[in-house]
């Protein structure tokens, strides 16, 4: 690999000829040779926007050269088009600052610039990484902003998104399943029966609570920390960078961010961001319920609950032909799993701050938006790979409903609790449906069979006030 000469304040390091980052980057480059993952992108790309409105900021106050601000724009807005992704090669596992990371977005603009400018990479000419690139800064307090705007971004434009999908693909199937009564079940044994269409709506309802809490997390960290620079004092930081910056950042974003109330509580605690993971987690036990509940339903399907179909994706077996697994279910319930590991890191990160800098914060930074990520891409998957392919299995589920000793609840009202227990124990002894149990006893129970079909009209006991008279919990 061909390298040139570059040079820091710890002297002369060589650097591959056409990487656009300098000696700062390279060190690290060669200090954290950690997992092979890089910083996310979406960290990267929220450093161009930062370092655009900082040179833009500072031309308007005069501080900064016109020229200089123009080209410091063009660059710092191709790094955050992800234009130049390529050039950021740092391993997450890094200085806990991610002072490395700044340095990377510093030396790389100001390369592009070089290029721009038709001047040699690596030359610091017309701008300088630090002296311009960087002005007003401290990796301090971009790199918990970057954090925010990253996740807020990420959150909603993308997770929101996929969650509103798949709530209106399960709303779509209540209405379909509305009709299909079935067995409800508590505690995983029989109780009263309930419509297919109510369970979905739950699913609905959790996937719809969900987007709330995406915005919820974005609203937590609204709040940026930048212009406290090195400890939160705001040293060599112009008195009105921060908010017209911050506001140029809510501009270009469409999102309400507005500067820290506490630049001291903002730069050294994370505490906004463990609000927001604890929302990913919520979202995520949603899911998590959502599809292990599926596949509970898929189960079988002969010898299971068998109450649903889902969609056959592929093989289930490499012994046993013929055999479908819920796969789609199995995948999306690892990604909550591996979410509700995220949010246990990212608290742990946050936690370990010190005094007026959290040194964990690249790691939290991977951990969080990782869940992003994977609750995104999850939560679409199984809503184009199941549950818009899922079918009802009418006849089973109406053959549960019959053989359900939960079906003497209804009648309560017109025999009372003992009687009806009574009637629960034999159909258990004996395998005989509690219908046929009851019409084998009518006068002994005292009603007619006129009451008894309407006792044990399944449909009656899916509404809201279905048993009001002599009901009980369970």
């Amino acid at each position: 690999m061909s390298t040139r000469i570059e040079k820091d304040s710890m002297g002369e390091m060589p650097v591959p000829a056409e990487a656009l980052y300098g000696a700062s980057t390279q060190r690290a480059v060669l200090n954290f040779p950690v997992s092979g993952r890089p910083v996310p992108y979406p960290v990267v790309h929220a450093y161009g926007l930062i370092k655009w409105a900082a040179a833009k900021v500072h031309a308007d106050l005069g501080i900064l050269a016109a020229d200089k601000a123009a080209l410091i724009e063009q660059a710092a807005l191709e790094v955050a088009a992800g234009d130049l992704d390529a050039h950021f090669v740092l391993d997450t596992y890094q200085t806990g600052s991610g002072t490395s990371t700044n340095m990377n977005a510093n030396e790389v603009i100001s390369n592009r610039i070089c290029q721009i400018a038709g001047k040699p990479i690596g030359a610091k000419d017309p701008v300088h990484p630090n002296d311009h690139v960087n002005m007003g800064q401290s990796s301090n307090d971009t790199f918990p902003t970057a954090i925010h705007v990253a996740v807020a971004q990420e959150l909603l434009n993308k997770l929101v998104p996929s969650l509103q999908k798949l709530q209106a693909s399960l709303e779509a199937k209540s209405k379909e399943f509305w009709d299909v009564l079935k067995i409800g079940r508590t505690h995983l044994m029989d109780a009263t029966p309930v419509r297919l269409g109510q369970e979905f709506k739950g699913f609905a309802r959790q996937v719809e609570l969900a987007v709330d809490r995406s915005h919820k997390a974005i609203n937590a960290i609204l709040e940026l920390p930048l212009g406290g620079t090195a400890v939160g004092t705001g040293l060599n930081c112009h008195p009105d960078f921060p908010a017209k910056a911050i506001a140029l950042l809510a501009e270009k974003t469409g999102i309400a961010f507005r500067e820290a109330k506490d630049h001291f509580e903002a730069q050294s605690a994370k505490d906004a961001l463990v609000e927001a993971s604890g929302q990913l987690k919520t979202i995520a036990t949603s899911l998590f319920k959502i599809a292990n509940d599926v596949r509970w339903l898929s189960s079988g399907p002969q010898c299971g609950i068998g109450e649903i179909s889902l969609p056959a994706t592929q093989p289930g077996s490499s012994i046993m032909p013929g055999k479908v697994n819920p796969v789609m279910s199995e995948s999306l319930m690892q990604v909550c799993a591996r979410v509700v590991g995220n949010d246990a890191t990212v608290t742990w990160c946050a936690a370990n701050g010190n005094f007026e800098l959290n040194v964990m914060m690249p790691a939290l930074a991977a951990a969080l938006l990782e869940s992003i990520e994977l609750l995104t891409n999850a939560a679409g998957i199984f809503r184009e790979r199941c549950v818009d392919g899922i079918e009802a299995k009418r006849e089973r589920c109406a053959e549960l409903i019959e053989y359900s000793l939960a079906m003497v609840t209804g009648l309560n009202s017109k025999i009372g609790y003992d009687k009806a227990s009574v009637i629960a124990k034999l159909s258990a002894k004996t395998g005989t449906p509690v219908r046929q149990l009851c019409l084998e006893r009518l006068e002994e129970l005292g009603i007619t069979e006129a009451e008894l079909t309407e006792a044990l009209d399944p449909a009656r006991m899916t509404a809201p006030d279905a048993g009001m008279v002599g009901a009980g919990g369970g």
